[in-house]
């Protein structure tokens, strides 16, 4: 099936080129998302004659999109969820978290400009592609983690297991000096006694005496 794009489509086109696709997928994704017309000869006259002026508008919102790029792209925004202690999600992150993550810190985007390759189900620091205009895209990362001050290390650089392992350290060494305290306490009690017995036995030497 022969279209004419109406914008540019990775892998496939420029606006104005006439490419042939399968059906289905112009049925589905091409011609309800605007990005295409049939090539009709119909349509490709009335494309000639809008041609100056969706190049037009073509620049016009690719400025714009380049313009929030600069400022999107590079972004981190924290998204907190449950996991175990392996770091895995209960449940997965999405485009639309992605998109809601984004648009709470003052930046307009929509799930439909999100792409995944598929969702997020560990905790961890995620790069994430922004499609802006279909010449323009930015990077963004999605920072997973259990809470606020999780995520601050993991922005610092410090992976689950890298925390997982500090955990577990911290807790032996609590352990540890719980057994020390223990130790010397049982080591005080031991003087103690050696001290009293010492004292009882004081007399009776006297008197022997």
């Amino acid at each position: 099936m022969q279209v004419i794009l109406l914008q540019r489509v990775p892998k496939l086109g420029q606006m104005g080129d006439v490419v042939d696709v399968k059906p289905g997928f112009a049925r589905n994704y091409l011609l309800p998302q605007k990005k295409a017309l049939t090539a009709s000869k119909a349509n490709v006259e009335a494309f000639e004659g809008q041609k100056a002026q969706l190049e037009a508008q073509n620049l016009e919102t690719k400025a714009e999109a380049e313009a929030m790029s600069e400022k999107l792209n590079g972004q981190q925004f924290v998204v907190i969820r449950s996991a175990s202690d392996a770091g895995a999600l209960y449940g997965s992150v999405t485009t639309r978290d992605a998109a809601e993550a984004a648009t709470a810190e003052g930046f307009t985007v929509d799930r439909k400009q999100v792409v995944l390759v598929a969702p997020i189900k560990y905790l961890g620091v995620h790069d994430v592609t922004v499609v802006l205009h279909p010449e323009v895209e930015a990077t963004i990362e999605l920072n997973v983690a259990r809470s606020p001050e999780e995520a601050e290390l993991q922005a610092a650089g410090k992976s689950i297991q890298e925390l997982a392992a500090e955990e577990e350290a911290a807790a032996e060494f609590e352990i540890s000096e719980l057994f020390d305290d223990i130790g010397s306490a049982a080591s005080d009690d031991d003087d103690l006694a050696e001290a009293v017995s010492s004292d009882e036995e004081a007399p009776a030497e006297d008197a022997d005496k």
